[in-house]
């Protein structure tokens, strides 16, 4: 690493820590209905939007009607982009001709991009037409995203109510989340995409004859629009197969810095607006500044595994990096993508070194709460909290509350599903695979980083990421049915409970502090959340790591390679 790539990675990370009380406060303020600039342009849209559904965002739900909602919306999402898929060839701007996709692959991709993971196990431009790139996945990237919004709204109303079964209006959180933070913002950063290159037409694909004479097609389509959403979304699947790898996604240094921005930026944001939404900015403060401290370990690792001098006489491993951008922003971008659920990527993870690899892998493990999904990372770290009162209160004799709700048998128990879902999918899925010889022809590789393929496909399908390890070929049956059904359970084993979890703490009575509440806004309680997260991640899954990147890393030492 030289002096200008240490510059970068603090300038990202200043640039992201200024940025969090702007776009914070202002999301508080939509979610919480009040005056900011250019309102009334913005509630034109909302109402048209209500008048045009038919929705009555007037009327407050409890946390059933909430959930049954959410399932819903979510169901019906999975259906159409199902169908639109699987006759695509039978719809418009279907210039090239393609063929409608398989039911496996379908149903991988349908429930991939409704559950905000976006795994491809497909390559987007020679498989899907514009208009499923479009109407499927693009609004797809929008209402996911909205939908971990809501799910977070609930949560945080929970926790600051007082006695009282309302929740909010999943119609209205989803609308709001669309269309003053999600629609603006996406709008912006694709026009600033465009500026760098990034294409945005309807014109069909493009053939050419190179200097050597050789025919080829240059594919395009509406490229920028669906690159703004899936960063600032959270989403990552990419319109191209090789995702942000390729120039006409990522074409310029600015333009992956940008993007690299993008991915935390509304994630880091919401402990803010949880701060303020609360009305206990210090306890926003505190839960940013664990997933920061995560954050930046974890990144440097990478770099430091990157850099190091190895057994094969380098100090830099360059197989898979992008070369346009160097290691360190191919590090800090798969750093950030794993930390979200975000899965885009700019150079091949599977070509990291085993360390690196092993964070990146551990990053989706922990439940992708460093930063995480938008919305979903921070309720999920807010299931950690939960714990993390509860085991502390048992360790101190202190009371178990989380800002002045008692914690008790239902929400610890809810935790728990919460917590163990996405856990059961990476161990049991994996070891399903292992014994399923057929399932082995998919490996590109041997060994410890072959069963790494493996792991790291569940951990990123349970962890709704959407990244992979590329030597795993994952366009087969058996994984399409095996990895679709993972991000289901990984999407909605976590989702149910938290909003179990905030009907709960809505109808009960604020507790005032005393002498006998554990805090949970200072500086102690951040090392009590980080080694609570760290200490499930580890004993949970160390000895599947150690089969795995560990393994490799060892035998890497002596000079093996796969």
């Amino acid at each position: 690493m030289d002096m200008y790539d240490f510059i970068q990675i603090a300038l990202y990370l200043l640039l992201l820590v200024a940025l969090v009380p702007l776009l914070g406060g202002y999301m508080a303020r939509v979610f919480e209905g009040e005056s900011f600039f250019g309102k009334p342009g913005f509630t034109a849209l909302e109402k048209s939007i209500y008048r045009v559904a038919r929705i009555n965002n007037k009327v407050p739900m409890n946390w059933k009607e909430y959930t049954f909602s959410v399932m819903v919306f979510n169901a019906m999402g999975i259906l159409f982009l199902f169908l639109i898929q699987v006759f695509q060839n039978d719809l418009p701007m279907n210039l090239e001709g393609l063929s409608g996709v398989s039911i496996p692959l379908a149903f991988n991709t349908a429930v991939s991009f409704v559950t905000n993971t976006n795994w491809q196990s497909y390559s987007g431009e020679i498989t899907l037409s514009p208009l499923v790139q479009t109407l499927g996945l693009t609004v797809q990237n929008f209402v996911s995203a909205a939908t971990g919004m809501a799910v977070l709204l609930v949560l945080i109303r929970g926790i600051r109510n007082k006695t009282t079964q309302e929740v909010g209006n999943f119609w209205e959180d989803l609308t709001r989340s669309v269309v003053y933070i999600l629609l603006p913002l996406s709008l912006v950063f694709a026009l600033f995409l465009v500026t760098q290159g990034v294409v945005q037409t309807f014109l069909p694909n493009l053939p050419i004859a190179t200097l050597e004479g050789v025919h080829q097609v240059i594919p395009r389509g509406m490229i920028a629009s669906q690159e703004a959403i899936k960063q600032l979304g959270t989403n990552g699947g990419g319109y191209f197969g090789i995702n942000s790898c390729h120039p006409f996604e990522n074409p310029t240094p600015l333009s992956n810095f940008a993007e690299m921005l993008a991915i935390l930026l509304i994630p880091a944001s919401l402990t803010y607006t949880f701060g303020k939404m609360t009305g206990n900015l210090r306890q926003g403060w505190v839960l940013f500044a664990a997933m920061f401290v995560m954050f930046v370990t974890g990144l440097a690792i990478m770099l430091y595994a990157e850099y190091s001098v190895n057994a094969f006489g380098a100090t830099s491993l360059m197989e898979g990096k992008e070369m346009r951008f160097g290691i360190t922003n191919s590090i800090l971008w798969s750093s950030a993508t794993t930390c979200a659920s975000n899965g885009s990527v700019n150079a091949m993870i599977s070509s990291l070194s085993p360390l690196s690899g092993m964070v990146s892998m551990l990053n989706m493990m922990l439940g992708e709460i460093i930063f995480g999904g938008v919305g979903a990372g921070l309720y999920g770290m807010l299931v950690f909290v939960i714990l993390t009162v509860f085991i502390s209160g048992l360790m101190v004799g202190r009371t178990p509350e989380f800002m002045g709700k008692k914690i008790e048998a239902f929400e610890i128990k809810m935790a728990i599903i919460a917590v163990l879902a996405p856990n059961f999918v990476i161990l049991v899925f994996s070891a399903i695979t292992v014994m399923y010889p057929p399932a082995l022809t998919s490996l590109g590789n041997t060994g410890a980083h072959g069963f790494s393929e493996i792991l790291y496909a569940f951990s990123s399908a349970a962890g709704n990421n959407g990244s992979a390890f590329a030597g795993l070929n994952a366009n087969t049956d058996f994984f399409n049915w095996m990895l679709g059904t993972g991000i289901l359970i990984g999407r909605f084993g976590v989702i149910l409970p938290v909003l179990a979890i905030s009907g709960s703490l809505s109808v009960k009575k604020k507790t005032p502090p005393s002498s006998g509440t554990l805090s949970t806004d200072n500086g102690l309680f951040v090392f009590l959340l980080i080694a609570v997260v760290i200490t499930v991640g580890a004993l949970t899954f160390f000895p599947a790591l150690s089969l795995g990147p560990i393994i490799e890393h060892l035998q890497m030492l002596t000079g093996k390679t796969f």
